[in-house]
């Protein structure tokens, strides 16, 4: 087991789409690792989700896992540990929300994005069987930005009104924002 370093906003491959895994790779040693080290670095960095690519690994897989009883996120209900592989993603909704996203490789920062309420993600999980997800308001926003990370973006590419930014300690100080209305990931 090992934590690994989260590569920050600027490092070359969080730009880049990532490789799909290959579904004979899920039985490896290797890929097995993998995905402890991303488990151990994600609750290590204090994340509820962490993808591949924040650990300079060009792959297509992330995990998510939101806690029970978590105060940062007031009364959410808790999803068990995901592990989602070679994602598609499909909007259900023209309908948007917001919520005020942080993100492990964007350390620092806050910032007001507004996605679709609801979406689809057909996936594998890490025994190569194919499964879905609908998910839907807070849920809905947290695979959209961990989906993000596979495919080159990061939250702040999708803020539309940058009034809309601030570094932690001044959002904590002056931004008005509802704890319901953060995602840190």
């Amino acid at each position: 087991m090992a934590i690994r370093k989260v590569i920050r906003m600027g490092h070359p491959t969080l730009r880049k789409i990532a490789e799909l895994v290959p579904l004979s790779e899920l039985k490896t040693p290797e890929f097995k690792q993998l995905l402890i080290d991303m488990y151990e670095t994600m609750k290590h960095e204090g994340g509820i989700g962490i993808a591949a690519p924040q650990i300079d690994v060009s792959k297509q897989v992330t995990l998510i896992e939101l806690p029970e009883n978590n105060s940062r996120y007031g009364d959410l209900e808790g999803t068990p540990l995901m592990v989602i592989i070679n994602p598609v993603i499909k909007d259900l909704t023209t309908e948007h929300q917001g919520f005020w996203e942080g993100c492990l490789s964007v350390p620092g920062l806050r910032g007001f994005v507004e996605r679709p309420k609801k979406v689809q993600i057909d996936y594998v999980n890490e025994h190569g069987e194919p499964k879905q997800i609908i998910a839907e308001d807070f849920l809905a926003t947290v695979f959209q930005h961990e989906l993000d990370h596979l495919f080159g973006k990061l939250y702040i590419d999708r803020i539309t009104d940058t009034t809309k930014i601030s570094y932690n300690e001044e959002f904590s100080q002056f931004v008005n924002a509802h704890p319901d209305d953060q995602l840190d990931e």
